[in-house]
């Protein structure tokens, strides 16, 4: 059994000038919701098709569930399911008669298909709906539905581009919700891109962050924390411009913001801030209370873009 359900080495993909896809190496475990960050544009969607076949590298290895891709991309396919820019569902049909469709056309015997699709549209709370057309839906439960269409045939890995893109916050907290019960049931890898931050940092085991076509970062999120800041606030009075340059003149503080009764202290991750504290004190600052915080991924990827963005002047 692989250990890895993806694994690209040097992916490449070139449309014209603009590289969309820069020497990707990446590894998606087996069973982990993985979260494929980045901003429009970064290469995200473009990434999918390769790993689907549907697109051939410049250059590059492709491995899915253990198969080459291009030259396997049939093998791939029959084992995978994806939701990409478009739902796949007949708007005229009811939502049973959409997932019998498609049942039939992964050969899933009447009795058995019957079965497997109640078993996926009773946990999404859309059972007792399954006889209505699709078309009079809201967009949400469309999206829960083209999710189990893209799980009906029981793939191992599931491709999903921007889930939740157009829905209000209600429905995709409910989608990712139903998400991460059908993942937990039914054992399926899932590659999920998105540029929703807050979304990743609730659904995914890993992530990995990629702007224009290149990767800055994969792992868990503590492992990507790690890669950047310590937060320090300090809450208190009494802090003078002197203990301000004092403290922007360390060489592990990153960045020094006061905010009223506030300062917020960046420092490398690895920094002890005793010193600091110690520093604002001499200064003739009075300290109630020293928080220490850990950056979210938004904090993360906006480090990682900025980086980014000054290696490439």
């Amino acid at each position: 059994m692989h250990t890895f359900a993806i694994c690209t080495h040097q992916l490449t993909r070139t449309f014209g000038s603009v590289r969309a896809v820069d020497q990707l190496t990446l590894t998606v475990r087996q069973g982990e919701i993985f979260g494929f960050l980045g901003p429009n544009g970064s290469g995200k969607t473009t990434t999918i098709r390769l790993l689907l076949g549907l697109l051939q590298p410049d250059a590059g290895q492709i491995e899915v569930l253990g198969f080459k891709v291009p030259q396997q991309a049939d093998e791939v396919r029959a084992r995978t399911g994806a939701l990409l820019e478009h739902s796949g569902l007949y708007e005229r049909l009811s939502a049973i008669d959409n997932l019998d469709y498609y049942g039939r056309i992964w050969r899933i015997p009447a009795a058995k298909r019957s079965e497997r699709i109640r078993e996926l549209l009773e946990p999404l709370g859309l059972w007792e709906r399954r006889h209505e057309l699709v078309k009079t839906w809201s967009r949400g439960m469309k999206q829960k539905l083209a999710i189990a269409r893209a799980l009906l045939h029981r793939p191992q890995l599931i491709f999903l581009d921007e889930p939740t893109a157009g829905l209000d916050p209600i429905a995709a907290a409910a989608l990712r919700d139903d998400l991460s019960a059908l993942v937990e049931r039914e054992g399926v890898t899932v590659f999920l891109t998105t540029h929703n931050l807050a979304e990743a940092e609730k659904l995914c085991h890993r992530v990995g962050i990629i702007r224009q076509g290149r990767l800055l970062a994969q792992g868990s999120l503590a492992d990507l924390r790690h890669h950047d800041t310590l937060q320090l606030e300090i809450a208190g009075r009494n802090f003078t411009p002197q203990a301000l340059a004092a403290l922007q003149s360390q060489p592990n503080v990153k960045r020094v913001e006061a905010n009223g009764a506030r300062l917020i202290v960046e420092l490398a991750a690895t920094s002890d801030p005793a010193p600091l504290v110690k520093l604002v004190i001499d200064h003739g600052g009075q300290i109630e209370e020293v928080r220490r915080n850990h950056a979210s991924l938004e904090e993360v990827f906006l480090t990682l873009m900025e980086e980014e963005e000054a290696h490439a002047h």
